[in-house]
């Protein structure tokens, strides 16, 4: 349930906290801090997909997973973030996991970039994208992918244990019964991608 309080000052500056669950939120229409909270409201809607597995049985895990890795793009910088053109995204797994994706992301722009949502079967359909989300099912393609990837400025999005370890850039996990998510900070770099530490604060590094 979220609950707002309003707080008013004779200053100019005004803030309107927001309080959801266990994140308490402040705005402010301060030119200077604009720019600040609403990185922070994009954070917290981030982080409230770290709920309890019981809570996230109300919606399928590839919903949950779309949502995060389209969270996880407006925190990381591509080579060709200033050119037009479209933000390509892969999918290896489930239909369902497809269809997620595409219903998430359909008719949305990352900058000057439309996203295009692309299902490759398996790893030798892989073709140039920004994002590679390997689900659960299809973790067995995750070699022979990073191997063709290795080095490209390509997000590689995991959903397996140790995955982190062996070259994947982001990985969920599960811990205490909520779901996180690993950052290796040296494959970010070799993919030439520049990661907030806005993000990484939230992850476990690898």
């Amino acid at each position: 349930m979220l609950n707002k309080t309003y707080t008013k000052h004779r200053s100019p500056l005004f803030i309107k906290k927001c309080t959801i669950g266990n994140y308490t939120l402040a705005r402010t229409k301060n030119k200077r801090m604009k720019k600040i909270h609403t990185s922070i409201y994009s954070v917290v809607f981030v982080a409230l997909a770290f709920s309890t597995l019981k809570a996230q049985e109300a919606r399928p895990a590839s919903d949950v997973y779309s949502m995060m890795v389209f969270n996880f793009t407006k925190y990381i910088q591509w080579p060709d973030g200033e050119k037009e053109g479209e933000f390509v995204i892969g999918v290896i797994g489930e239909n369902e996991t497809f269809n997620s994706f595409k219903n998430l992301y359909g008719g949305k722009t990352k900058a000057n970039k439309k996203f295009l949502i692309k299902y490759f079967n398996n790893a030798s359909e892989i073709s140039d994208c920004h994002v590679l989300f390997i689900d659960h099912s299809k973790s067995n393609e995750f070699e022979k992918a990073n191997t063709m990837l290795h080095g490209k400025p390509t997000l590689i999005v995991t959903d397996h244990k140790g995955y982190a370890e062996k070259g994947s850039a982001i990985n969920f996990k599960t811990i205490d019964n909520k779901l996180r998510f690993e950052i290796n900070q040296q494959i970010i770099t070799t993919s030439k991608l520049k990661i907030s530490s806005t993000l990484t604060s939230m992850a476990i590094l690898i």
